[in-house]
């Protein structure tokens, strides 16, 4: 026990000696500071230096931009960067399927292919009917005036109120003879207008070029949209002289007759009209002689 206490006090008489710290004037031995020190002082004064330089570090590294230079930290900035790369790329992906369905379309339309959608609608409808026995169709007095209003009105309208697609009018894109008329029930969805080599292949309407490509088995191709759902098709072009993405007015040149592709049988226009994806007959609407 002896020994051990004499160690303490030891220790003890170390950690309490006092020391004193001068600073003098190298030239003339001046004594300019000085201080009183202690083994326990300098622990402790170093102990609570080294922990507030350790907090102002934290605080320096937590608080300011300096954190972003941490390895494996990432900043503000990369992850509003990163936020918006999300909803671009959630865009972009929803413009490619709305492209990828658009050129499906386009697709159909170029091998004229169509979907068998036919419903019987007389099973859809057949809880909806209504015995016209039933029904008293005589019109009343007020039904009388409103026609007699409506028809006064519609006498001197100098403005057409139904715009029909019937009544639309459309350019011929080449005058000649139809060798082959549609045909829906073969798969002929279009016209086959025979007409010299080089002959100028005009527009229908006004409409923009959605596809104007080489195809193996139509040959040059160029494909209008219009107004109302409305498509033109010109295929077996010998050129063409308008690219995608042209607009074009009705009447303007836009290719030229020719004989390209594996499916030509001779210098001829294959013309198609598609409203709304549903193939129509051209000679409805337009005259080729």
């Amino acid at each position: 026990m002896t020994k051990k206490q004499k160690k303490r006090k030891e220790i003890k008489r170390k950690l309490l000696h006092k020391y004193r710290l001068v600073i003098l004037n190298e030239s003339t031995f001046e004594e300019k500071i000085s201080f009183k020190l202690s083994r326990l002082n300098v622990f402790v004064t170093g102990s609570l230096l080294m922990i507030v330089l350790i907090g102002l570090t934290i605080l320096l590294i937590a608080f300011t931009a300096l954190r972003e230079y941490i390895p494996g930290y990432s900043s503000t900035k990369l992850k509003k960067q990163a936020t918006e790369l999300t909803y671009k790329t959630d865009s972009l992906v929803r413009i490619l399927r709305y492209t990828n369905r658009y050129l499906d379309n386009i697709r159909m339309v170029l091998k004229g292919d169509i979907e068998n959608n036919e419903v019987n609608r007389d099973s859809l409808f057949q809880q909806f009917k209504i015995d016209p026995a039933s029904i008293d169709l005589t019109p009343t007095r007020q039904d009388s005036l409103l026609r007699a209003e409506v028809a006064l009105e519609d006498k001197y309208n100098l403005f057409e109120r139904n715009s029909d697609k019937k009544s639309m009018v459309l350019f011929p894109p080449i005058t000649g003879s139809v060798t082959m008329p549609f045909n829906a029930e073969e798969k002929h969805y279009a016209v086959d207008v025979v007409a010299p080599i080089d002959t100028p292949v005009k527009a229908a309407a006004n409409g923009t070029v959605i596809f104007s490509e080489w195809t193996a088995e139509t040959g040059y191709v160029i494909i209008l949209e219009h107004e109302g759902g409305l498509l033109t098709v010109y295929k077996h072009n010998g050129s063409l002289a308008k690219s995608q993405g042209a607009v074009v007015q009705g009447g303007e040149v836009i290719a030229s007759v020719g004989n390209t592709g594996e499916l030509t049988t001779g210098p001829h226009l294959h013309f198609e009209l598609w409203d709304n994806g549903t193939p129509v007959n051209p000679l409805d609407f337009i005259d080729f002689n």
